[in-house]
């Protein structure tokens, strides 16, 4: 049978120019994306990414604007048979310093996940594991102008 997976995601800037990166490992396999993940049955895609925020990272999302969303096909990297659909937003919200200063090693190598702050101007697509982040980081550029 196949199958549909929708998914949402935000892109948290801060005031110095760095994004808000996670870095998880699950399935037997480590990944670094931006922070969210899937809708669930009865949720809007928006519903999807306030739970998401909460639940990953204690955030009330305050406001966000509409980016990116992959309009080809893409298989699950993790669940064949099943096409990934990612919206991304970016987003804002009012954290706590301490979010994303947490030191941790690279590779993760057990279930959890950790975020962590990257410079958006050495943040390269290459550094993200999956083509549609990649994608939509590059869309985040093209928005601030920091390519063309």
């Amino acid at each position: 049978m196949r199958r549909f997976n929708q998914r949402a995601y935000g892109i948290l800037v801060n005031e110095s120019e760095e994004v808000l990166i996670s870095d998880e490992f699950r399935f037997g396999t480590y990944f670094r994306k931006f922070p969210g993940g899937g809708v669930e049955y009865g949720e809007g895609i928006l519903d999807a990414l306030k739970r998401e925020f909460l639940e990953e990272l204690n955030l009330d999302i305050d406001s966000y604007e509409f980016l990116y969303f992959n309009d080809y096909f893409q298989e699950s990297t993790f669940h064949e048979q099943t096409q990934v659909t990612c919206f991304y937003y970016i987003v804002h919200c009012k954290y706590e310093k301490e979010l994303g200063n947490v030191n941790y090693n690279i590779p993760l190598i057990e279930d959890g996940e950790y975020q962590k702050w990257i410079p958006l101007r050495t943040l390269t697509p290459e550094m993200l594991t999956f083509k549609i982040d990649r994608d939509a980081l590059t869309a985040l550029k093209i928005k601030l102008d920091l390519i063309s």
